[in-house]
């Protein structure tokens, strides 16, 4: 990451180490992963990056974690930092504080035991089930059903686009449990992939390869220990989790954009054109001077969002949709422009920026579209 920004008031003195730690295990000893079995190279950063230390960042200290309480701002240096040399890292590393932030927030201590530790420590993965065929930014729409039973849950319905669906050894699934309508009657519940009526129903391919699945439940029995918070309360509880990782994925955006900067830094001033370099040109530079800009921009929203939850504790749903809608957008037009920069070999399979394109089209789209982001603006400042 552009180490100047821990410079300002948005970080403190205690950022630097794990941007220093971080920076330098990816710049050297960043572990050679064959991309081409996505579920084996994910299990295998997810190992990497729990033996590295880093997997503590996505848990809370009392359960394995290295701070008291999850940080915004580290978790955005983690994922900047990851997205800059790997997208399958940096996906490795935000899905397990995705997918147990449920828990984290939300948890009884026993179940907060029995997993934190295990995701902490990279022995196993998790996943955050809350999409369905029909249900995607509209939450309120979904009909995967937890029934009450006496001292469990009957689990019946569908998830669809879940990360590390398949592969994961505990998911947190959202269901209608039916204390009222809307999003008032969704409770959480952690899941094992081991339980009776679990089934990975599907695998999904995607243009940047990562374990995706839909997941179906057919009469299957959850604990009623096993629910996180109240009954009704999961869409509070998903949107607690996601408020806290929403700026992360502005984070990764900035990665992958600082990524394909450097890419075009590097080609424009090798590349001979007409006699002078590509990089003399005064269009080529305007187009620079615009990427440089646009990353810009998104890292101070960024910061901004998470600092406000980290340090003043107030609610950022404002400032993480900005932030999230400007990182991911800005990052497509900066790869965009440096695909174009690189001419054919943009688009040449192998060539950083050509998966870089891959990379970031996923991101205007999950933890909310940037269209979805433009309504939560709109609403708060109506508010």
């Amino acid at each position: 990451m552009d180490r100047s920004i821990l410079d300002l008031p948005f970080y403190g003195p205690e950022h630097r180490p794990l941007a220093d730690a971080i920076g330098a295990w990816a710049g050297t000893a960043l572990p050679d992963i064959d991309h081409r079995d996505t579920d084996a190279a994910c299990r295998q950063w997810v190992a990497a990056l729990g033996k590295a230390g880093f997997l503590r960042y996505c848990v809370p200290a009392e359960f394995g974690g290295a701070l008291p309480e999850l940080d915004s701002r580290s978790l955005c240096i983690a994922r900047e930092t990851l997205a800059y040399h790997d997208g399958l890292a940096d996906f490795a590393f935000a899905m397990q504080g995705l997918g147990t932030g449920a828990i984290t927030l939300s948890g009884s201590p026993e179940l907060k035991r029995a997993v934190l530790p295990r995701v902490a420590a990279g022995e196993w993965i998790s996943a955050f089930a809350l999409t369905e065929p029909l249900a995607g930014s509209d939450v309120g729409a979904m009909t995967c059903e937890a029934r009450l039973a006496g001292d469990h849950y009957v689990l019946n319905g569908e998830k669809t686009w879940i990360s590390n669906g398949g592969i994961a050894d505990v998911y947190c699934v959202f269901a209608r449990s039916g204390e009222a309508p809307g999003t008032r009657g969704i409770s959480a519940f952690v899941v094992y992939p081991g339980m009776p009526g679990f089934e990975v129903a599907e695998r999904l391919e995607v243009i940047a390869p990562h374990p995706l699945a839909r997941l179906r439940f057919t009469d299957m029995k959850v604990p009623v220990a096993n629910r996180l918070g109240a009954p009704g309360e999961g869409f509070k509880v998903a949107m607690r989790t996601l408020d806290i990782f929403r700026s992360s994925v502005a984070a990764a955006a900035l990665g992958f954009a600082r990524r394909a900067l450097d890419e075009a830094l590097r080609h424009v001033r090798a590349r001979p054109m007409f006699g002078h370099a590509l990089a003399d040109f005064q269009l080529t530079q305007a187009r620079l001077g615009e990427m440089a800009t646009d990353i810009e921009a998104a890292a101070l929203l960024t910061a901004r969002a998470a600092w406000r939850r980290d340090v003043q504790k107030l609610p950022t749903t404002r400032e993480a949709a900005m932030a999230k809608m400007t990182a991911t957008e800005n990052a497509q037009r900066v790869i965009d422009a440096a695909v174009q920069l690189h001419g054919g070999q943009g688009v040449r399979v192998g060539v950083k920026v050509e998966s870089l394109y891959r990379e970031i089209r996923a991101l205007r789209i999950y933890e909310g579209a940037t269209e979805v982001q433009k309504l939560i603006v709109a609403r708060e400042l109506l508010k």
